[in-house]
């Protein structure tokens, strides 16, 4: 099946392999993207050697996302922003000529998973570079091995405070939650000047819903408000009747939710149940549209700060979003474009380092010691809008937004929907 769909594309005149002719009609990305996706091609490899890495016929660059577990809702939309990275960016003529391949492993949702995904992307891979993980619970454990092994990695969605920290091959496109978080309750005050009191609710054993809830509660003590409680609960928790009703006995006018999907989805969906009818802010963590089927009609009104919006006006974004769009029949969400935004960026910095000096002709340490220092002189024109790095490897973006839940009536349907 996959020889069939790059058959096709070469009938479009997009040659992969040898990448001579590249027009750039989105039409023709689009249809390798669609082929190959219905192909259902994993990208895993296993390349043994020792501190070489062939880059001559294609560049390997690792992905080591949650495809299983709780957390693949959010790395499943992560997954598909890499390979329709992954696809356009060979389509534009990948690194001066060279494709790209990603190459991606499985984390999970824990911490073990992710460290096992590392190392082999790191030692049987072979890859210039890390995309993942998607939590930053497991970015603090896996980050520092390759850190260690000067091998360069791009957060997609780690916005926990500390993430650039880890070490200097470690960076993110991920705004910090402390950047993005605090424009929902402002747009929530905006929309009801009524609010009082605030209910807050965290996952106590995930490292960015930590980091969330800290900078949510000061936002609320900040702006005046008054914080009533706070309540615990585990990702892996399904009933969530004693935190809701503790909560709803207060009385809140507003309940701000940091958690995942999964469980951030069911407490949205328990509150409504148990007829708590004040304003609901969901993290960054319920940022998705796989949120829909946890919630269903439950999910609407629902407002989530956002670092993307499908709207952004660029060439790129555009390109992106007709790409996604014709795949899913639906938005890119912000997972995805964020993980397209880390393959364009190594991408961009490979494509600079390798009119410098021939990228096939480094040995692989030196490689990734040269890209973790190219990839921070850069200014990157993305799905995100304009993007930089700080020294320190934090990310510098310009626009963010707020985007709340629509459902139909019937559940089955919903969209974000941008606010101004």
């Amino acid at each position: 099946m996959i020889d069939y769909a790059l058959l096709i594309c070469n009938f479009y005149s997009i040659e992969l392999p040898t990448m001579k002719k590249l027009p750039r009609q989105a039409i023709f990305l689009t249809s390798c993207v669609l082929l190959l996706s219905a192909c259902g091609s994993n990208n895993s490899t296993t390349n043994t050697g020792s501190t070489t890495s062939d880059t001559s016929n294609t560049i390997p660059i690792g992905i080591a996302l949650a495809q299983t577990s709780n957390v693949a809702l959010l790395g499943q939309e992560e997954v598909t922003g890499a390979k329709i990275a992954e696809q356009y960016f060979n389509g534009q003529g990948g690194i001066n000529g060279t494709p790209i391949k990603l190459v991606f492993q499985d984390t999970g949702g824990d911490e073990a998973g992710t460290i096992n995904a590392f190392q082999a992307l790191i030692n049987q891979n072979k890859v210039v570079g890390i995309v993942g993980p998607t939590l930053s619970q497991q970015a603090f454990s896996a980050d520092p091995i390759a850190n260690r092994a000067q091998v360069p990695v791009i957060g997609p969605s780690n916005t926990a405070k500390g993430i650039p920290g880890i070490g200097e091959y470690v960076s993110r496109v991920s705004a910090p939650v402390s950047v993005v978080a605090p424009n929902s309750v402002k747009l929530a005050l905006k929309q009801n000047p009524q609010i009082k009191k605030v209910a807050v609710f965290y996952a106590q054993n995930d490292a960015f819903s930590k980091s969330e809830t800290e900078i949510f509660q000061k936002t609320v003590k900040d702006l005046g408000l008054n914080l009533v409680t706070v309540q615990k609960f585990l990702t892996t928790d399904t009933d969530f009747q004693s935190q809701a009703t503790n909560a709803i006995n207060l009385k809140p006018d507003l309940a701000i939710v940091s958690g995942l999907a999964a469980d951030g989805g069911n407490l949205v969906r328990q509150l409504r149940e148990l007829g708590y009818k004040g304003t609901i802010i969901g993290g960054n963590g319920l940022n998705t549209s796989n949120i829909f089927p946890v919630c269903k009609a439950l999910c609407d009104g629902v407002l989530i700060a956002q670092a993307y919006s499908p709207e952004e006006n660029n060439k790129i974004n555009q390109a992106f979003r007709q790409a996604y769009v014709a795949q899913n029949k639906k938005e890119p969400p912000q997972f995805s474009a964020q993980t397209f935004t880390a393959v364009q960026v190594f991408v961009e910095a490979l494509q600079a380092l390798d009119k410098k000096t021939k990228i096939s002709k480094l040995p692989l340490p030196q490689l990734r010691t040269e890209l973790s220092k190219q990839l921070l002189t850069g200014k990157y024109d993305t799905p995100l809008g304009e993007i930089s790095f700080t020294p320190e490897r934090e990310l510098i973006q310009k626009d963010f937004y707020v985007a709340q839940i629509k459902m139909d009536k019937d559940g089955t349907q919903g969209k974000f929907t941008f606010l101004k």
